[in-house]
């Protein structure tokens, strides 16, 4: 079973992107070259702005959803720390498993 992850890419533009794999490395190279998302296609220079381990498939995906749910100031504050990435995934998995 594979470890998937969760991350954003920084485009040239200050966007950020969010995406679910299980080789970061790899993903951010299928970015880099063209070969990956449609939407980072000739956006420029890009750069791996946040990444972490998030379980499964089925969470990751969940995850991915809630993170693109943020507003743009909220993701730059998962970036920088400022807004914990382990609370965003505890409230994702109590909302999943309520006791």
């Amino acid at each position: 079973m594979s470890s998937w992850y969760l991350y954003l890419v920084r485009t040239l533009d200050n966007r950020l992107y969010t995406g679910i794999t299980t080789d970061v490395e790899r993903r951010f190279g299928q970015h880099q070259a063209g070969k990956g998302a449609k939407a980072l296609r000739g956006k420029g220079k890009l750069s791996l702005a946040f990444s972490r381990p998030v379980g499964d498939r089925s969470c990751a995906l969940r995850l991915e959803y809630r993170i693109k749910q943020l507003t743009k100031t909220q993701k730059e504050r998962l970036v920088n720390g400022s807004l914990p990435f382990e609370d965003l995934l505890a409230d994702l998995q109590n909302h999943t498993n309520p006791q």
